[in-house]
């Protein structure tokens, strides 16, 4: 094989690499916007409404980021995997979850770890974009950096509200068995942790 063909075949098999690792992370990204949304909704008149709010917004935002990236790296967007992690967050809130119609106190701790696990894998993603922006003009460095701290400032977030709705659900003090009725997220109030 010449030099010139062999090239163009690792430019080709490079480009389809790029093309299924991003549509796998807009297809999970798609997933996080939805998560964020329900979670921020379920919980806005909570002591986390706020912080999950601000979550809610940036988990677009970033999503927003990773569709104009695409265009800018010329990778066609997969509308099937989009679809199919939209359903999937759908689907995924049929689960057993000890209660017949409503919702369990142990949502919260559950959506909260899918968030953070989200924000690493994207954390991962600009990490990842940002070392290779040496080697392709196309990548802006200081963007990426920019999207990097922010996905690290969520996953400190999570990381926090997590603590509070853990704390609050699993081990409450008597101070948050009084509050108990008006949710997790009111007891996990009980705590100084800042969101």
């Amino acid at each position: 094989m010449n030099t010139t063909a062999r090239i163009s075949e690792d430019g080709t098999a490079r480009q389809k690499r790029l093309v299924i690792y991003l549509n796998d992370h807009l297809a999970g990204a798609t997933a996080g916007v939805e998560l964020a949304r329900r979670t921020a909704q379920e919980h806005r008149r909570s002591p986390f409404g706020e912080a999950l709010e601000n979550l809610r917004k940036e988990i677009s935002q970033d999503r927003q980021a990773l569709v104009r990236l695409l265009g800018d790296l010329d990778v066609p967007v997969r509308r099937y995997k989009v679809y199919g992690a939209w359903l999937g967050e759908k689907a995924g809130r049929a689960k057993p979850n000890g209660r017949l119609v409503r919702r369990s106190g142990l949502s919260v701790l559950i959506e909260l770890e899918a968030l953070r696990l989200g924000a690493q894998g994207k954390a991962a993603l600009w990490r990842g974009l940002l070392a290779a922006s040496a080697q392709d003009t196309r990548l802006d460095a200081d963007r990426l950096e920019e999207l990097l701290r922010r996905a690290e400032r969520q996953i400190k977030t999570l990381e926090s509200l997590h603590s509070r709705a853990a704390t609050a659900l699993l081990f409450p003090t008597k101070q948050t068995k009084a509050t108990k009725a008006t949710g997790p997220a009111s007891a996990g109030a009980t705590r100084s942790t800042s969101a």
